[in-house]
């Protein structure tokens, strides 16, 4: 199954250069618009978001240098490139699985959700496109996407409620 979802989604790419554009864009650059963005909110309302702030740093390391680090010492997941014939938009030198991009952007969300459920919408909606864009890219399985997302929610839960005075 993750071998079909993954054709289905990766059958696109190299077809269209805007798409493709597009796709590397999503994959590789709209994560630094999601970091930037927490930037202004904190420039802007410095006692209003920079626990918000800390706490998505926080849970992001725990997520991919911590968690996703420890998993991929013990499972040894190639990419989707090494061993198929897939449409790759660019390489990737780490182990697939679990996704670290997955991880750390789905923790981040999930912190800013906790604070601001809008925004964090819009940051859980940019994840999904950022793990999308990896698999359209060929880098990444859906399983890779799937378990680096439950790995970030959880990370960006338990520290909110962590560092949260009840």
């Amino acid at each position: 199954m993750d071998l079909q979802i993954f054709n289905y989604i990766n059958q696109y790419a190299s077809k269209w250069i805007c798409l493709d554009a597009f796709g590397i864009f999503l994959a590789e650059y709209l994560g630094y618009g999601l970091i930037f963005f927490i930037i202004i909110l904190v420039i802007i309302n410095h006692q209003k978001y920079l626990k918000m702030a800390v706490e998505s740093a926080i849970a992001g390391i725990l997520a991919r240098l911590g968690i996703v680090a420890l998993i991929r010492h013990f499972w040894e997941r190639t990419r989707p490139y090494v061993d198929n014939n897939v449409n790759l938009l660019f390489e990737h030198n780490e182990l697939s699985f679990p996704s670290g991009h997955a991880a750390f952007f789905f923790a981040v969300s999930m912190v800013v959700f906790c604070y601001n459920k809008k925004i964090g919408i819009v940051f859980f909606l940019s994840s999904i496109l950022i793990v999308i864009a990896r698999v359209f890219s060929g880098i990444h399985w859906p399983s890779d996407i799937l378990a680096g997302a439950i790995i970030g929610i959880f990370s960006g839960w338990l520290i909110h409620r962590l560092l949260t005075k009840k």
